[in-house]
């Protein structure tokens, strides 16, 4: 099975560009205002437009009032909503689009409850847990965490670049990967370079699974 891979905290036309180029499945727009990677509906819109057909556009949001979300939505064509708080099942579910949850791994979760309570979900996240920010934290969590029926329909967040997404997709086997800090050269700003070489890191280790 392919990886897929969204890259996360795009704020650059010629960074979308170069993410498309290198061949990703999902581009992340965040629209949470402390974030240093945010954008306006306006920006984001503009973004969207150089988007070719089946890469999909993710809107990041982070206990947004619904009001905030729906505006959004008015102005950007979103195909997949990405909650990153502590947003409940119903609401997640009230914006007619599909939506994955992220998941903080805090020490006490269980995964298999969480699935469960968000099981209209298209996916999960799984994302480091840091008390003092929703995502971004640059770190990596324990993947043993992660039950092995559980691996292949979950999205792997948290700490990743390129020299780490081999040994995760080996070790874990996860749906898809989720890159932002990983391949910038500064908050938002993202590195060509990087994300080029993620991508063939990605692409090499799945090229030597189907083998075997």
């Amino acid at each position: 099975m392919r990886t897929r891979v969204k890259i996360c905290g795009l704020t650059r036309l010629d960074d979308v560009e170069a993410a498309v180029a290198a061949g990703v499945d999902a581009v992340g727009l965040v629209f949470h205002p402390a974030s240093p990677r945010a954008v306006t509906p306006a920006q984001a819109a503009a973004l969207c437009r150089v988007l070719p057909p089946f890469v999909t556009a993710v809107g990041l949001f982070v206990d947004a009032p619904p009001e905030q979300v729906r505006a959004t939505l008015e102005q950007v064509p979103l195909e997949l909503l990405q909650f990153h708080g502590d947003e409940d099942p119903r609401y997640c579910a009230s914006f007619a689009r599909r939506w994955i949850k992220a998941i903080r791994m805090r020490p006490e979760i269980d995964l298999q409850a969480e699935r469960m309570r968000y099981g209209a979900a298209a996916g999960l996240l799984l994302d480091t847990f840091d008390p003092a920010r929703a995502g971004g934290t640059g770190r990596a969590f324990d993947w043993d965490r992660i039950p092995r029926s559980m691996a292949p329909s979950i999205i792997l967040a948290g700490g990743l670049d390129p020299a780490s997404v081999g040994l995760a997709i080996r070790q874990v086997g996860p749906f898809g990967v989720d890159v932002s800090g990983g391949v910038e050269a500064a908050k938002g700003i993202k590195d060509h370079d990087k994300i080029r070489d993620f991508m063939q890191k990605v692409n090499d280790v799945d090229c030597l699974r189907s083998a075997f």
